[in-house]
């Protein structure tokens, strides 16, 4: 006798209740809800290869609504992608299993992208969509030509950055993005309706979508959305008329059977219900090899996609693997170095973004798969380089991307353009606006994305557009954020090398805090490349034996260099030491760190709050930086009415030695 649709669906149903139960712990009621739109997914339409999981031409599956994991998780083992076994199901959310609370990128084979916080999957999805996009109009549709689909919820379209990411891809018109929309009407507080009253449908069309609305659990109208969403030339939402928790008799359609297990009387009633009479975890031989058959159901379009790709001639052929290995290239080094030469050889005053501009117009020039933009700041942020032309809804020859006035949208887009492949991606904005983007930064760290964040406009130095734009805290949060380096240049050839270090990362975001004014050239001759690369540096003065050390970042570099002359003139030795990188400085040996930092009184000095610089000063350096919120007014009036100057600095100095002023 065949294997029936419902059979399929029940296996993932049933696994998903098994496993939340053996846990105490998780989220029955999206796997229950959404299994009958999954196994359509994934024996139907979806594009892969469970043998091959890292497949370039792969359609990605994004589980947006991320606390139904146990979706995923059965999908995966159902389908027989490597290392999702039994046991891993019957470990869900234990320490150490694949199988985590939330699905997590590189934990886990066939997890395209760390998804939990709601709406970030969704956004992503829409970098993966416009990471194929652009590959094919590279390479053609023989190499690249698969589809993004994602299963959302409630949750995920009631976030702001859905709004963001909806937006922006209706308007590229990113026609192989489907949506799968749980439209199950609950949340964990209960009915939607508590909280709000908007027609997803109209809000979707309005941004350029297709949409329609189906029978979730009708395996006929779900395939034959699917079908038309394949023929559309926008993306698609289908919302899936589902009932959380389907088959649980006393818990389905409500929010009981959101977040918390069954129990075991209504477990065994689900079951019953829904024809299952099987013992937990148990999955008949028959349904298994169905599944298992739906696995493999790719292979053989990969192996044809194999087979183009190894008859390309050797020139395409290097030039495709070359633009999927997202390495910094020999050709954008030697790039970086002629620049760095030419910054050593001119030494021009200009500002950290400035110098970042032209960084990016010599890499993009030099490395084609070096791509970015910014949310509307283009012209402020100087993101663009020269040669670099915009995507287009029509046109995605381009490596430039207009992201509008959506930070945390483009945050999430650049992940997605890094994790699909093919891609090393920056984006663009306001320092002070990192707290709009900052889930999405975290989500680089967490995954281990070498996104690229250029923040300008760092400190009070933006000047009059007054507290409401001015830094202060954000760099000292970003700091404390794990896995990402966050770098301050004190000038331009220091960007040179803070730029070449976050290209060279392979698991790693950055930061580049840049400056708005123009930054006066350091010292010629110091190993600028060298001290960036470990993070921080000795710039001027004695490496050993010194009577004061002046640690500085960004701008406030020059600023100790000067304080550092006035003190020679009252014969006082001040080694200045530029800290570009906490995170490098930190991970070099204890012998460099002592070389560098010596044994004499510490004075820091930045234009920001005093938030962790003492791990470097101890209890008993001074610190000179900002004590609250900015004001309005040019920015050299700011740094004295701040107190941020050379005269302070040395008052510091003097005091920390016991001299007199």
């Amino acid at each position: 006798m065949a294997v029936t649709h419902a059979e399929l669906a029940n296996a993932i149903r049933a696994l998903a209740m098994d496993a939340v139960e053996q846990a105490k712990s998780g989220h029955p009621g999206m796997p229950m809800g959404m299994a009958d739109v999954a196994t359509v997914l994934f024996r139907k339409f979806l594009k892969f290869d469970a043998a091959a999981p890292k497949w370039p031409d792969r359609d990605r599956f994004v589980l947006s609504a991320g606390h139904g994991s146990m979706l995923i998780y059965a999908l995966l083992h159902l389908t027989g992608y490597e290392g999702v076994t039994l046991d891993e199901i019957k470990r869900f959310r234990q320490l150490g299993a694949i199988t985590a609370g939330h699905p997590e990128y590189g934990h886990c084979p066939g997890v395209e992208t760390t998804t939990g916080p709601l709406g970030q999957g969704l956004a992503t999805s829409v970098g993966m969509a416009i990471a194929e996009r652009m590959l094919s109009q590279r390479f053609g549709t023989e190499l690249v030509d698969h589809r993004t689909w994602v299963i959302a919820g409630d949750g995920c379209l009631m976030e702001g950055i859905s709004h963001e990411a909806v937006d922006l891809a209706g308007h590229l018109k990113l026609s192989k993005l489907t949506v799968l929309f749980d439209d199950n009407s609950i949340t964990i507080d209960g009915a939607t309706s508590l909280a709000t009253s908007i027609d997803h449908l109209r809000r979707f069309e309005a941004a350029g979508w297709a949409v329609e609305r189906i029978d979730g659990h009708s395996p006929d109208a779900i395939e034959a959305a699917m079908t038309r969403a394949l023929s559309s030339t926008k993306p698609t939402l289908i919302a899936c008329r589902t009932v959380i928790g389907f088959g649980a008799p006393k818990k389905q359609g409500t929010a009981g059977v959101h977040g918390a297990p069954l129990g075991a009387e209504e477990l065994a009633a689900a079951k019953k219900a829904l024809n299952w009479p099987y013992g937990p975890f148990e999955v008949p031989d028959a349904i298994r090899a169905e599944w298992l058959k739906a696995g493999h159901r790719g292979a053989k379009a990969h192996a044809d996609w194999e087979h183009r790709r190894s008859s390309l001639d050797d020139d395409a052929a290097w030039t495709f693997a070359d633009h999927l290995e997202e390495r910094l290239t020999e050709k954008a080094s030697k790039a970086l170095d002629e620049l760095a030469q030419s910054y050593l050889k001119e030494c021009p005053k200009i500002a950290s973004r400035q110098a970042s501009e032209i960084v990016i117009d010599a890499v993009t020039k030099a490395q084609p798969n070096i791509v970015g933009g910014s949310a509307d700041l283009t012209h402020s942020n100087l993101t663009k380089g020269k040669s670099q032309k915009p995507i287009t809804p029509d046109d995605f020859t381009g490596s430039y991307i207009h992201f509008g006035v959506r930070e945390h949208g483009m945050g999430a887009a650049l992940n997605g353009l890094s994790l699909h492949g093919g891609f090393k991606a920056y984006g663009g904005t306001f320092l002070v606006f990192a707290d709009y983007a900052r889930p999405s930064i975290r989500l680089s760290a967490l995954m281990h994305q070498p996104v690229v964040y250029v923040m300008t406009h760092d400190s009070i130095g933006l000047g009059e557009d007054g507290p409401t734009h001015q830094p202060v805290e954000h760099v000292a949060s970003l700091r404390a954020m794990p896995n990402l380096l966050v770098f301050r240049p004190a000038d331009a050839r220091e960007t040179v090398e803070a730029w070449r270090f976050a290209l060279q990362q392979t698991s790693r975001p950055s930061v580049l805090c840049l400056s708005r004014q123009a930054l006066s050239p350091l010292p010629e001759g110091e190993p600028v490349a060298a001290g960036v690369a470990a993070g921080a540096y000795v710039v001027s003065g004695w490496s050993g034996a010194r009577d004061v050390t002046l640690l500085a970042t960004g701008s406030e570099v020059e600023i100790a260099l000067k304080a550092a002359a006035e003190l020679a003139g009252r014969g006082i030795m001040a080694t200045v030491v530029s800290m570009p990188c906490w995170e490098l400085f930190r991970e070099q040996s204890e012998e460099y760190r002592a070389h560098v930092l010596g044994t004499a009184p510490f004075v820091a000095v930045e234009a920001a709050a005093a938030t962790g610089w003492h791990e470097w000063i101890g209890n008993t350096g001074a610190f000179v930086g900002m004590k609250g919120f900015g004001a309005s007014a040019p920015a050299a009036q700011l740094y004295e009415h701040f107190e941020i100057t050379p005269k302070a600095v040395v008052a510091q100095a003097l005091k920390a030695i016991g001299a007199e002023a």
